[in-house]
């Protein structure tokens, strides 16, 4: 599962935050998973909040469609009113978003 995630770190390294954090070209190739697509070995599910900025939003939803674009399994998930720092509580209920979401990956149901 990712979560409220930077995918692709190219935007960091066009940013004022590349004077500190100084990547290189191959540091962004090595270190972000939208160029690692090859490696994926299990089923994924990518969440963002919509309280979440645009630039996390859109590396979301592109992360996910170039998963399923190379034909990984991917399931995309939105969280209506959830900031990154809300989303990932909701892992730890059955009945939330993302706790519902890795019960039916593994297959198994929700606790009545």
């Amino acid at each position: 599962m990712c979560s409220s995630g930077m995918y692709d770190l190219a935007p960091v390294r066009l940013s004022h935050r590349n004077s500190y954090v100084r990547f290189t070209d191959e540091m962004v190739e090595a270190l972000s998973p939208q160029r690692q697509i090859g490696r994926l070995r299990a089923p994924l599910i990518v969440a963002y909040g919509t309280y979440e900025t645009p630039e996390f939003q859109r590396q979301a939803r592109d992360f996910a469609a170039t998963v399923k674009a190379a034909g990984k399994p991917v399931d995309l998930l939105v969280g209506e009113h959830y900031s990154h720092l809300e989303l990932p509580e909701t892992l730890c209920s059955p009945y939330g978003l993302l706790g519902t979401a890795m019960l039916e990956q593994m297959g198994l149901a929700c606790p009545e």
